[in-house]
């Protein structure tokens, strides 16, 4: 295979071998590489960080890391224990932080920052252990559930069980700016002899900042929203414990934050699993809602409600208090604003979506024209999705993404945990495993007839940041594992083999024939009356053993309501 714009690189960063101009497409890429991450990795706090690679070498942490789980191999980890992560560029790292979540609830034994723990990372590659902002729960969460309550004309709960979950963290300035969710966990189960009617769920979003995140000191900047009801202050009476009629229309939860280009505004959008996603402009200065106080946490009426709380930008299902999407994450980029989402069940359903808009408000369309701000029901394009390849057990639950762009760079990152499987290598436990995945985007055409009409889909393969290098018709020649994304609740799609050929047919999973465009990296299939572009990119194939470069591919049409991925095999 011929990767030319390589070996200058070769020469410049001292790669230990490389083999150039293989003909045969059996063969192995043109890179090789020895085993290990950068070889100049310290176990250790912020302040014994792995410096950048002097050599491209390829990942060989390992997927399973139960074996490294417990809290004295914390600084192992690398993007071990990674749940529902958010990334932000601060003073020359990536920083990451996610919900309180780790095998075994290991993270809990750390001395410091226990919540939210966070990582950081030069090269997106490999990662360090960084505390979170805090130990406890802020005491004025528990101080406005009781005010709220009371006003209500409900009593205290009494020994609050606090849940944190999802923070969202930015770049403002000088510091980072980070908002986190407590979740009030204390519903009254059947059968208890206490149950008062009442829901006793409820959601906080709170703010900290920090200029000196590598040490996880953050000051806590306090309330922002809650959980909030159009049913009235009165409404949230419940027949009994098992009465899930969701009581809330906004669910305080899964915050995601932009700083708006084109206006220079701050806007939060949250919420989760109700109706859907409110949008709330930020006062830049302060980190609050403009319209702060929002007043009592719940309305008569929608109109009151979202009038004080946001209006919705988008749901799943229209009318449904229950819609299956939740984790909203948007990004500004060439005149759209792009919402990405989660769908459906977090342990092996979750795939992730992304629809856009002109405005920031919405209407948000997907792919095909549905709307979704109105609930005009599921949208594609497919951005992740369970799936398996065939040499490994694969990944499931793959979403609650972030979208970050490359600090100084044009590619976009997406980020989100993968777990593994149930009962993999006779663990019954092993889909409680959650690697952090950071895969990169591509830009491909919702059609092979609108060139310029082009929509976000992650890569197959894991980032292992492989240098860049010319890819050509040639190199593309060989055997392939294809894999429709097409939606299937709760099922992993598997792969099948594809074969391009030199003559430009194609045949086993697709039957037909295959165009590419080298300036570009689209390779077009034309498969019956079906004409699907899909970008091609270099990435580790990190299922194969040992690890090795390959070939891969992501796209989507429009027509399908699928993604399909590929990655060529050695």
């Amino acid at each position: 295979m011929r990767f030319s714009r390589l070996l200058s690189l070769v020469f410049v960063l001292g790669i230990s071998a490389f083999v150039a101009g293989c003909s045969d497409p059996a063969e192995p890429t043109g890179i090789q590489t020895g085993p290990g991450n950068s070889g100049n990795e310290k176990p250790g706090g912020p302040g014994d960080e792995p410096q950048p690679p002097t050599e491209f070498i390829i990942p060989e942490y390992a997927d399973d890391y139960s074996s490294i789980a417990s809290w004295a191999n914390h600084d192992k980890w690398n993007l071990a224990n990674v749940h529902d992560p958010s990334i932000a560029y601060y003073d020359g790292y990536y920083y990451m932080y996610g919900t309180d979540a780790s095998y075994g609830n290991e993270h809990l034994k750390a001395s410091t920052g226990r919540h939210f723990p966070g990582k950081r990372s030069k090269d997106l590659v490999n990662w360090t252990y960084v505390p979170g902002p805090m130990n406890d729960a802020p005491a004025w969460v528990a101080d406005s559930l009781t005010a709220i309550r009371a006003r209500m004309g409900l009593d205290p709960i009494k020994n609050i069980s606090y849940g944190y979950w999802a923070p969202v963290v930015r770049n403002i300035g000088d510091r980072l700016r980070m908002y986190y969710c407590i979740v009030i966990n204390n519903n009254i189960k059947t059968g208890s002899t206490d149950f008062d009617g009442s829901w006793g769920e409820r959601a906080f979003i709170g703010m900290c900042e920090s200029t000196d995140p590598a040490s996880g000191v953050w000051e806590d900047k306090g309330y922002i929203v809650c959980s909030s009801t159009d049913k009235g202050r009165d409404g949230w009476a419940r027949p009994n414990a098992n009465n899930w009629d969701g009581y809330f229309y906004y669910n305080a939860i899964d915050p995601t934050y932009l700083v708006d280009d084109p206006s220079g505004k701050h806007y939060m959008i949250y919420g989760s699993w109700h109706s859907g996603f409110a949008l709330l402009e930020i006062d830049p200065a302060s980190g609050k809602p403009v319209n702060a106080p929002l007043g009592e946490p719940w309305a008569d009426s929608v109109e009151d409600l979202t009038a004080r709380y946001g209006i919705r930008v988008g749901t799943r299902t229209g009318g449904s208090r229950w819609q299956g999407s939740e984790a909203p994450e948007v990004i500004y980029k060439d005149g759209w604003y792009y919402l990405f989402m989660a769908y459906d069940g977090l342990d092996v359903p979750y795939n992730t979506r992304v629809v856009r808009s002109e405005k920031i408000e919405g209407p948000y369309y997907d792919i095909t024209g549905r709307n979704f701000t109105n609930g005009r029901g599921d949208c594609y394009p497919i951005v992740t999705h369970p799936y398996q390849f065939s040499q490994g057990y694969g990944w499931v639950g793959i979403s609650h993404c972030c979208i970050f762009q490359e600090e100084g760079g044009d590619d976009w990152f997406y980020c989100s945990q993968g777990r593994l499987p149930v009962n993999v290598g006779g663990n019954a436990y092993s889909n409680a495993i959650m690697m952090g995945h950071v895969r990169k985007i591509v830009w491909c055409p919702a059609s092979a007839d609108e060139p310029d009409n082009l929509w976000p889909i992650a890569l197959p393969e894991r980032y292992a940041a492989v240098p860049e290098q010319k890819i050509t018709a040639e190199d593309l020649v060989g055997t392939w594992e294809h894999i429709s994304l097409s939606y299937k609740y709760a099922e992993q799609r598997t792969s099948r083999k594809l074969e391009l050929a030199a003559d430009g047919t194609v045949s086993g999973a697709l039957k037909g024939t295959w165009t590419y465009d080298e300036a570009k990296k689209w390779l077009t299939f034309e498969v019956g009356e079906d004409k699907v572009v899909v970008c091609v990119e270099l990435e580790v194939d990190w299922e194969a053993s040992p690890r090795d470069v390959t070939l891969v591919y992501a796209g989507t049409e429009k027509s399908l309501n699928a993604t399909w991925w590929g990655k060529k095999v050695q």
